[in-house]
């Protein structure tokens, strides 16, 4: 059984749980998503404070919801940019769950006068 706590000095994929999606073969949308998600910036060690949105569909899994709310807890303390927590985000998740596609979302709030969202899907749409 899993450690359920998480460690406030890195990032802790392992507690992330999978169960299985009952319904293989019928395509429904996931929609997660907290107001509530922060990390560290690593050049101030200032908090930043996010919205994070995550959409979608499942193949096997489905995504535990208390799993990964201590999952996104283990960012906490974490030093790290925008971009670089989308895309942990989503790379842990495509690891736990091989979704049919995925998008994740962070908006962070104001700095400096200045709004960031930033987003990823999966597959990745080229244009």
């Amino acid at each position: 059984m899993p450690n359920h706590t998480p460690i406030f000095d890195k990032v802790t994929p392992a507690l992330l749980e999978a169960m299985p999606y009952q319904f293989i073969g019928k395509d429904i949308d996931v929609d997660i998503s907290t107001q509530e998600f922060t990390c560290l910036c690593p050049w101030t060690g200032l908090p930043d404070f996010a919205k994070l949105t995550i959409i979608y569909t499942p193949n096997k899994t489905v995504v535990e919801l208390k799993s990964l709310k201590m999952y996104l807890l283990s960012y906490r303390m974490v030093g790290m940019v925008h971009e670089s927590a989308v895309n942990n985000i989503m790379d842990d998740l495509i690891k736990l769950l091989d979704p049919k596609k995925m998008t994740v979302e962070l908006e962070f709030g104001i700095r400096g006068a200045i709004v960031t969202k930033v987003r990823r899907e999966y597959p990745f749409k080229n244009n």
